[in-house]
């Protein structure tokens, strides 16, 4: 018979992943602002809203992935098992969700565009920062639920 964690845990491994995740993204967005033209064209109060603009959109990525990841690891034991599967999954959705929305603002729409300092992925016109927006925070988030998981609480990595 398997017995489910306790619905605490995987609430507050949720909560800690969207809480680094903001803190995170909002760090990140805030770092990189000065790689978009905005930052050279925009009021100061403007580029404010945006940064809170975009984290917003970035811990909405995140949920949407996350709960995508767990559906696809199909074990309501989460955070206990098949921690390292749902970690993998969330970030290639976010990060897969970045290339595509990078892509398509800056070369179809042209919602936004890049400054000549902002490195691009090799081979193509995306932008490096936000891709590896979507490498680090969700892994430092995801690091960061893996510690403070309770003692005991399984060792099942994949």
């Amino acid at each position: 018979m398997t017995v489910l964690p306790p619905a605490a845990d995987w609430r507050r491994a949720l909560g800690l992943y969207l809480g680094w995740s903001a803190l995170g993204h909002l760090a990140w967005e805030a770092a990189h602002m000065p790689l978009y033209t905005l930052a050279e064209e925009e009021p100061p109060w403007r580029i404010v809203a945006y940064g809170l603009h975009c984290t917003a959109g970035d811990v909405l990525i995140a949920m949407a992935a996350i709960v995508v990841a767990v559906l696809v690891a199909r074990d309501a034991r989460w955070p206990h098992r098949r921690f390292g599967l749902v970690a993998a999954v969330a970030m290639a959705v976010g990060l897969a969700y970045t290339l595509g929305s990078e892509y398509v603002n800056t070369e179809i729409l042209r919602s936004w565009a890049y400054t000549d300092a902002m490195p691009r992925l090799p081979g193509t016109r995306i932008g490096l920062t936000p891709v590896l927006q979507w490498l680090v925070v969700p892994g430092l988030a995801f690091l960061a639920v893996r510690r403070r998981r309770p003692v005991g609480a399984g060792t099942d990595a994949a």
